[in-house]
């Protein structure tokens, strides 16, 4: 199991996104947010290949397809926290922070 934590920015609508993998890397995605677009992927989410997931083109990508159906701001950074944390649950990457650091 793995859990993310994204803080967005200025709306300040956190996500919490967790995701259980089984050993054949099929991933349950669970996300507790203050933003209803991004809770609202959820259920397009709740069973999905970590493998094929982790490696999909953007347009092939479940995540970003419930992306692309709910979210309503493009640069928001929680379907890449979403994938992050399936990348982790299966055993593809370390676990590691990842940053977006924005200086005027």
């Amino acid at each position: 199991m793995n859990k993310v934590t994204v803080k967005p920015g200025i709306c300040g609508l956190v996500s919490e996104i967790t995701v259980e993998a089984d050993e054949m890397q099929i991933c349950k995605v669970s996300i507790v947010s203050d933003c209803e677009a991004i809770k609202a992927m959820e259920a397009g989410l709740s069973e999905v290949d970590g493998f094929t997931e982790c490696f999909a083109r953007f347009s092939d990508s479940e995540v970003y397809k419930a992306a692309e159906t709910h979210c309503k701001h493009i640069a928001c950074p929680a379907p890449s926290g979403i994938l992050k944390s399936i990348e982790v649950a299966c055993g593809l990457a370390l676990p590691k922070n990842a940053e977006i650091i924005v200086e005027d």
